[in-house]
């Protein structure tokens, strides 16, 4: 997690300097190849933007990045492959006022198109702040729209403050809606993040959630494009996301001399994460490790990050060397159909043993809260 920090403190120094150059980019290559899953991301509303921006920074080998807002200003501030302004007859370019029924309805009225945009894809990754109107609103029909053209959608979202009561109550009725459009809805806690970086200014607080969000998108789409020694494909990724539900994203680093439990200890110690995960339907598990990694250390970091899954958990792991990982390890790992009580209602708050890595008992509580070259911006402009 230390990583993700730091890389997000060292793009806010660099994103002042992206601003002063004309960012456009090019159109959509050539997906049609065969044996090459198409995959998109598709950032709904103010905060899905910002996530598109990043991800289209960072640069993701293989991956298209959609922007749609109903906020003209902010969609020419964001850098994506393709942006659709929606909802023009309803807001004038002018955002949807915090209003999901404004944003639901001008993508409703752009679902011809958004149809058009999202053909053919085999995965799709929706990005979003819930609990305002764009994201709130866009996210659960691009989510529907991407479903229906026969995609695996996964919903990416972060959730509002404490103090943010109205957008709270906002929040919990999109991330319902959009895990009934999704197959799998990842959510990640504002208050947690707040409660990891509280001394940081603002702007780099947010950006470690866009960086979180982006490494965790990255990570995904690196497992399934690049070879690795035991292969994960995107046949796995369908298997697991069609378990359905919530899911929780893991992630873990080490470089210390016991590495092999210090990547678990640090993945289930997530500090943007807290969750029951030990009823999770699925699990995907990928490790990236130097020349030094060992079968058995592999072996042994997928074993410990499933010892609490149950026996009919669908567990699906993989590996890959890397030469930067030299002396080091990196896990990722995605578990799906875990229990959530903020996401899916308030029912069972009460604290519940869990067992940790080292097999001590503790108690936990089972609510989470849930660049390439450029040549001119595509907007497209709907009614």
């Amino acid at each position: 997690m230390q990583t993700i920090v730091n890389n997000a403190l060292g793009y806010t120094e660099k994103e002042d300097l992206y601003r002063q150059f004309d960012n456009v980019s090019e159109d959509f290559a050539d997906a049609e190849l065969i044996g090459t899953p198409r995959i998109l991301i598709v950032g709904c509303g103010g905060a899905g933007n910002n996530t598109s921006t990043r991800m289209h920074d960072i640069g993701i080998d293989g991956v298209d990045i959609i922007a749609i807002n109903t906020d003209k200003q902010d969609l020419d501030r964001c850098r994506a492959d393709k942006k659709i302004l929606v909802g023009k007859s309803i807001t004038r370019g002018l955002g949807a006022g915090g209003d999901p029924d404004v944003g639901r309805r001008a993508a409703e009225l752009a679902r011809g198109t958004l149809s058009e945009v999202l053909a053919d894809s085999d995965l799709v990754f929706v990005t979003a702040g819930m609990g305002g109107g764009t994201g709130t609103g866009v996210a659960p029909v691009v989510a529907d729209i991407a479903k229906e053209c026969g995609a695996i959608v996964v919903g990416m979202v972060s959730t509002p403050f404490h103090v943010e009561r109205a957008r709270a109550i906002k929040a919990e009725s999109g991330i319902q809606e959009l895990s009934d459009a999704a197959h799998t809805v990842i959510a990640l806690d504002n208050n947690r993040l707040l409660n990891y970086v509280p001394n940081l200014p603002m702007k780099q607080a947010f950006s470690v959630m866009d960086q979180l969000i982006s490494e965790t998108v990255k990570g995904i789409s690196d497992t399934i494009t690049k070879d690795s020694l035991i292969n994960l494909d995107y046949a796995d990724m369908r298997t697991v996301m069609n378990c359905g539900g919530v899911a929780v994203m893991l992630f873990g680093e080490s470089k210390t001399r016991d590495k092999s439990s210090d990547v678990v200890r640090s993945a289930l110690n997530h500090p943007l994460l807290d969750v029951d995960y030990r009823g999770a339907t699925g699990c995907l598990v990928h490790i990236t490790g130097g020349p030094d990694l060992t079968l058995k250390e592999a072996e042994e970091i997928a074993s410990s990050l499933t010892y609490e899954l149950g026996p009919h958990a669908n567990v699906i792991w993989g590996a890959r060397v890397e030469e930067e990982y030299e002396g080091g390890v990196r896990v990722m790992a995605i578990m799906t159909g875990v229990e959530s009580a903020q996401i899916i209602g308030q029912a069972h708050q009460q604290r519940v043993p869990i067992r940790s890595v080292e097999g001590e008992i503790k108690q936990m509580e089972p609510m989470p809260v849930i660049g390439r070259g450029h040549k001119g911006p595509i907007i497209e402009y709907i009614q």
